[in-house]
C-alpha cells in the first residue's frame, strides 16, 4: 500500500476565497492569482489524494482576524474539517466557546511573522484555551522559540507547534531553537506539526535538509505528539510546489508505515476529535 491509499488527515493547510469572502483590510499579505485556494478546490484536492479530514488554520494572510471563510467551511463539510482561528487576545470566554461549538480546535499565534512581541498580553488567552480544552498553536521560526520559552512552558492549554519549528537548515539540530523545541517533548501537552518543509529546506533538497530534523522530532515526541500537514496553497513560495510530491516526501521521511499511520491518522484523530 502506498501513501495515497492509506488513510490521511492533513493539519495544516489555509483557504482563500476573496470573492466570497473579500480580504481583511489589516490583513498583511493578499494571496492571488496560483495562491488562492478555496474550499471547492481543497475538497477536489483531499479526494484525489485520499485525505479524509484536514484541520484547517486560519490565516494572518488575507483574513487577519475575520474568520467567516474558515467557519463557511467547517459549517458545509460535514465533518470533514476541524479548525485553528485567529482571534484578538482579548476574546471572551464566552465568543471562544462559540467559535468551539462550530467546529473551531485551537487559536494560532504567529510570532514567525509578527515577532515574539505578538505574544505580550497572550497569558488570559492561555487560560481561557485551557478552560475550553482547546490548543495553542504558535509558529515560530529560527530561534524565537528560546525567547518565547518560559511563556510556552507555562502555557495550560495544550500547545501545538507549527511547521517543525522552522529551523535554520544550515545550522542543523543543534541550535538553540531546535533544541528548545525538543525540549518541549518532555512537557506532555506539547505537540508538533510536521509541515512546512518547504518553509526552510531548499526546494531541490526538501527530503536531505529536513530529514534530520523530523527524524529527532519523532524520537522526541513520539508519534502520539506529532501530526503532518501539507500547508496547501503554499502561499509566499518562491517556487512551484505541489501535494503529491508532498505526500511522497512524507513517505520518506517517515518509511515505518505504522510510524506513518499514527502521524498521519491515529495521533489527529485523537487530538482534534474527528470521527
Amino acid at each position: 500500500m502506498s501513501i495515497f491509499d492509506e488513510p490521511k488527515i492533513d493539519c495544516h493547510n489555509h483557504l482563500f476565497d476573496p470573492v466570497r469572502f473579500p480580504y481583511h483590510p489589516d490583513a498583511p499579505y493578499a494571496p492571488a492569482g496560483q495562491e488562492v485556494g478555496t474550499l471547492e478546490q481543497f475538497n477536489a484536492v483531499m479526494d484525489a489524494y485520499g485525505v479524509q479530514h484536514a484541520l484547517l488554520v486560519g490565516p494572518n494572510s488575507g483574513y487577519h482576524t475575520d474568520n467567516r471563510c474558515l467557519l463557511h467551511a467547517l459549517a458545509s463539510g460535514q465533518g470533514r474539517f476541524k479548525g485553528v482561528a485567529v482571534v484578538e487576545h482579548g476574546i471572551s470566554l464566552d465568543q471562544l466557546a462559540a467559535l468551539r461549538e462550530q467546529g473551531v480546535v485551537g487559536v494560532t499565534f504567529n510570532p514567525a511573522l509578527y515577532g515574539v512581541g505578538s505574544l505580550d498580553g497572550a497569558k488570559p488567552l492561555f487560560g481561557k484555551l485551557a478552560e475550553l480544552a482547546m490548543f495553542a498553536q504558535i509558529q515560530v521560526r529560527e530561534g524565537q522559540l528560546v525567547d518565547v520559552l518560559p511563556l510556552v512552558e507555562r502555557c495550560p492549554a495544550q500547545v501545538l507547534i507549527d511547521h517543525c519549528g522552522r529551523p535554520d537548515a544550515a545550522a542543523g539540530v543543534q541550535q538553540a531553537g531546535f533544541q528548545a523545541l525538543l525540549g518541549l517533548a518532555r512537557h506532555g501537552r506539547v505537540c508538533v506539526k510536521l509541515s512546512g518543509m518547504q518553509k526552510f529546506a531548499a526546494a531541490d533538497a526538501l527530503h536531505e535538509q529536513s530529514h534530520a530534523f523530523v527524524s529527532a522530532l519523532i524520537n522526541a515526541f513520539g508519534p502520539q505528539a506529532c501530526v503532518w500537514g501539507s500547508d496547501w496553497p503554499f502561499i509566499r513560495q518562491p517556487s512551484r510546489v505541489d501535494y503529491g510530491p508532498l505526500l511522497k516526501l512524507a513517505e520518506r521521511l517517515m518509511p515505518d508505515p505504522e510510524v506513518r499511520r499514527a502521524i498521519m491518522w491515529d495521533t489527529p484523530r485523537r487530538l482534534f476529535g474527528f470521527a
